[in-house]
């Protein structure tokens, strides 16, 4: 079961303090700057609370997965007892068909720890400049949640030291981690394991291609030939398209071959590096894509995500006014990091989403199961004359136009998922006449397709499968709330 997971690719109250109660650890948001954001900081960490993400079924619990000799994924990014890649991918159909039929709470067995999330979010005022901030960290070290320190001026925490993802570490250790993902963290009061970031990954990938565009070393509009040395599954086989073709099918689709061939074409250009430092340099140090395979763009597991620094990412391609944070350094980042012609070919995709289905719910309209999440448009690009969703293979039952009437806001967005992953980061802007919010939000978690509610119903026959608990959908709904009633 595991081995094929891993080719699967009640808004609270808002306070004014964040102490932490119970077994919690106390840390003060001082640093964040400003009241909004401690409130928004403490209604965050009560709304993580109320989903108990607890109260999930494990599909393979730790002793199934070792009586079956599979154990998870190394540090080292190598799958032990030959199982494949975290996000090698199936067919859409056979996947549909093997999900569904596995994913029956009957299956498995309650989750034995609280699970990993890591979820921030900047409020945005109408010049796109960034006036609240917050980070929640949840894990079986603090499972009431822990409030992250922010430094207003940079956007930045150095108050945690993150750990590189490894299954196994976290069904065997406690959820604790030991291999360090920055140094010089060894002394930071928190201790968490950053979860994979699967498909969000590719928000990374996007910004170097753009990154390269802008300094003259791509031209977008130029075709790529992809010629693989050795054929990696998920990557697929030789093939020519536009890169600007390659860039949208990897975000709006998740498409996993397209992402293979512009890791490779960074690759071709000698830039890996380059762009690892890019990320660095502007003051998003948790940003990696590590250890990639330079002969066919796959081996996607030495990349690490924080959620901090992925907002401040999609709050530079969001392109508001001004300085948007300071590095250590002292550098003013701004949005001409990126030029306006690729700015606007980031939004465009990512306002293209076609998987809606983790924080937002929308390509499951209608059903009662999972509920809404955040009350986006779906966009019409995908809409087929019946009102159905079709991405790619992807085939989705529900008429989504009654949603589209009733929505608030759009959602520029990247969805991630694989057996142990479930994450989700965007920009979320209020649609004309509707209730202000601008913010970008942004949650990953180990909670993927190995878990699920007690209550899950099965899936429809033919249809893509509901690949997360509804807690995400929950907690995405809370969020909007609570940026909505800041205001």
């Amino acid at each position: 079961m595991r081995s094929f997971r891993r080719r699967l690719l009640t808004a609270t109250a808002l306070v004014g303090a964040t102490t932490l109660v119970g077994a919690m650890t106390t840390v003060s948001t001082a640093s964040a700057g400003d009241n909004v954001s401690a409130r928004l900081a403490e209604a965050l960490r009560q709304a993580v609370v109320a989903q108990d993400f607890k109260d999930v079924i494990d599909l393979t619990p730790p002793e199934q997965v070792t009586a079956s000799g599979r154990a998870g994924t190394s540090r080292a990014g190598t799958s032990r007892a030959g199982a494949p890649e975290k996000y090698d991918s199936v067919p859409a159909e056979e996947m549909a068909a093997e999900l569904s039929a596995s994913s029956s709470a009957a299956a498995g067995r309650p989750i034995h720890q609280m699970p990993n999330m890591d979820l921030a979010v900047i409020e945005l005022d109408g010049y796109g400049r960034p006036i609240a901030m917050a980070d929640v960290l949840l894990s079986p070290q603090y499972p009431n949640g822990v409030v992250v320190p922010l430094n207003k001026r940079k956007l930045a925490t150095d108050q945690v030291r993150y750990r590189w993802w490894d299954d196994t570490e976290w069904d065997v250790n406690g959820g604790k981690g030991t291999r360090d993902v920055l140094a010089g963290r060894e002394n930071a009061p928190i201790d968490f394991s950053s979860p994979y970031p699967a498909s969000v990954l590719k928000l990374m990938v996007g910004f170097g291609v753009l990154r390269l565009a802008d300094a003259g070393r791509v031209n977008l509009d130029a075709v790529y030939d992809y010629q693989p040395v050795t054929i990696n599954p998920a990557c697929g086989g030789a093939s020519s398209k536009v890169i600007r073709q390659h860039f949208d099918e990897m975000i709006t689709k998740s498409q996993n071959e397209s992402t293979c061939a512009l890791i490779k074409m960074i690759h071709d250009l000698g830039a890996w590096d380059q762009v690892n430092q890019m990320f660095v340099d502007l003051g998003m140090p948790t940003l990696m894509v590590t250890g990639t395979n330079p002969g066919n763009g796959g081996r996607w597991i030495g990349s690490n995500m924080s959620s901090i620094d992925t907002a401040k990412l999609l709050l530079l391609v969001n392109g508001g006014y001004g300085t948007l944070w300071t590095t250590d350094a002292g550098k003013a980042v701004t949005r001409n990091e990126l030029s306006a012609a690729s700015r606007g070919q980031f939004l465009k995709s990512l306002g293209d989403q076609g998987h809606n289905e983790m924080l937002s719910t929308t390509n499951w309209c209608g059903r009662d199961y999972p509920v809404q999440g955040i009350p986006q448009v779906t966009p019409q690009r995908w809409i087929q004359p019946d009102g159905t969703v079709k991405v790619g293979d992807a085939v989705y039952d529900s008429d989504v136009r009654p949603c589209n009437e009733s929505a608030e806001v759009t959602y520029g967005h990247k969805t991630g998922w694989v057996d142990t992953t479930g994450s989700d980061a965007g920009i979320v802007k209020s649609l004309p006449g509707k209730e202000k919010r601008n913010y970008i939000v942004v949650a990953f978690s180990n909670l993927g397709t190995d878990y699920v509610d007690t209550y899950r119903p099965a899936d429809p026959p033919g249809v893509f499968p509901v690949l997360y608990t509804e807690k995400y959908a929950k907690l995405g709904a809370a969020v909007d709330r609570i940026v909505t009633s800041l205001r």
